[in-house]
């Protein structure tokens, strides 16, 4: 598979298909095992069963959290996401448990020449090994995570009982468009006839956009920021939960009280979003399907979203003294959102301390991304704040990374410098060492940076 199959996240846009018509013709040689994936809509007519989710950012937590939940109702489901961190089989999930070994080879050996027929993509494959698998375990739903878009995306070809899109910024323009609205035209793809469909994030310049979509498939949309918030003094209980409540902003619930008290194994600011995203999603998902999702099965879906689908990078703790933390942010809106939290812990540990808490950054990123404007976003946030740091400079072991070396160069031009490592190991030692206790170590910009760090 990785030898032979073109594949996005390692070799950039040459892996990259503006065309869905090689997934579908795949989908009809395996059986249309998407269509074997059914359930029973209220009045009796079977309908996939599938949740589609699509989004800059944000959406594989989504997912993971709508995975757990349904989980935790007694339902066997299906979890699809992209790209894997450290093992291929983490994009295949049921109940958390990643497809095994010899069902991918199998999957390999008997469908060798399809792939090669239809020169199918390492994405395309993955997708048609997902649903292949899905079917044939009998999954009672399943969870997709499109991987980049929604129109084109291999993962649109179901016609999911729900939609959910988080919200759209600035990312993979060369494929996607240059403004917010092209990007959120491309995502609005997923968007069917007569299927719900969830925005996590009210934009005034998407809003139009979907708004349009939804009303041409006459499709119920609804906003889920409009909804629900989750309270701004939500609290750390330790390093790994977070306490919040839910207000509810409109109308009523299905399944939640006011100031409804939850915990969840996804800390951070920007999860917030995530979480309300995922709360109007399971009101609709009650509300147009004849799943039955209890209050108790949302309450510990989010409180063991991790011990349930084994969710990683999300903001993750890799050491202590100094605390070390992985996070998968890898464009402006995921730094953005990264940001408050990075602030709180490190506000946290300036009270804690005699001196003022010191940043170590190890950052190394991808050669399709903006890093001077990230950077320069990142730096200038710490010099608002008063905090001291230094960085690290590295890069991602993939075909696409950006080479350190060409790193460093440009942000010495931009007044930032900081010694190169030709791998993330090498540069978490370095910035570990320099480290003191009550400092924190935080590597970020690529998705597979972290991928580097976990393996």
């Amino acid at each position: 598979m990785f030898s032979q199959l073109p594949m996005y996240h390692r070799i950039g846009a040459a892996a990259y298909k503006a065309d869905i018509q090689p997934t579908i013709d795949m989908m009809a040689a395996l059986g249309n095992p998407e269509r074997k994936i059914v359930c029973r809509r209220p009045g009796g007519a079977n309908a996939q069963a599938f949740i589609h989710v699509a989004g800059t950012n944000g959406k594989g937590s989504v997912s993971h959290m709508l995975a757990s939940i349904l989980q935790e109702a007694g339902y066997k489901v299906g979890l699809y996401t992209s790209p894997h961190l450290v093992d291929f089989r983490e994009r295949i999930r049921i109940n958390g448990e990643m497809i095994p070994e010899d069902d991918v080879v199998q999957f390999i050996t008997h469908h060798s020449s399809l792939i090669t027929e239809k020169h199918l993509s390492f994405f395309e494959m993955t997708v048609g090994m997902a649903f292949d698998y899905f079917a044939r375990q009998q999954v009672d739903i399943a969870v997709i995570e499109v991987g980049m878009g929604g129109r084109l995306d291999s993962t649109n070809v179901i016609t999911p009982l729900l939609s959910v899109i988080t919200n759209i910024g600035l990312d993979h323009t060369q494929f996607l468009g240059d403004t917010l609205e092209k990007i959120a035209a491309e995502k609005a793809g997923i968007i069917k006839d007569g299927v719900p469909v969830v925005i996590g994030e009210t934009q005034p310049e998407t809003k139009p956009v979907f708004l349009k979509t939804a009303a041409e498939h006459h499709a119920p949309i609804s906003f889920a920021d409009e909804k629900y918030r989750i309270n701004d003094e939500c609290g750390m209980m330790n390093d790994e939960i977070m306490s919040f409540t839910v207000d509810i902003l409109r109308g009523n619930s299905s399944f939640l009280t006011p100031h409804a008290s939850f915990t969840s194994q996804l800390t951070g600011e920007y999860q917030k979003k995530n979480i309300a995203t995922v709360l109007q999603a399971v009101d609709v998902l009650r509300s147009h399907s004849s799943f039955l999702i209890p209050h108790s099965s949302l309450q510990r879906g989010l409180a063991h979203v991790v011990t349930n689908t084994h969710l990683h990078g999300r903001w993750q703790k890799i050491g202590e003294d100094p605390l070390t933390i992985c996070e998968t942010a890898h464009n402006e809106p995921g730094i953005r959102a990264m940001l408050p939290k990075l602030s709180e812990i490190l506000k946290q540990s300036s009270n804690q301390a005699i001196k003022q808490s010191h940043l170590h950054l190890v950052y190394g990123c991808v050669n399709d991304k903006d890093f001077r404007h990230i950077l320069q976003l990142l730096t200038s946030q710490f010099s608002i704040l008063n905090f001291q740091f230094s960085i690290y400079f590295t890069q991602p072991s993939v075909p696409r990374r950006l080479p350190v070396a060409d790193l460093a160069a440009a942000a010495h031009e931009m007044g930032i410098d900081g010694p190169t490592f030709d791998n993330v190991k090498d540069a978490i030692a370095a910035a570990r060492a320099a480290a003191a206790p009550d400092d924190l170590v935080l590597v970020t910009g690529s998705i597979f940076l972290v991928a580097d760090a976990l393996a």
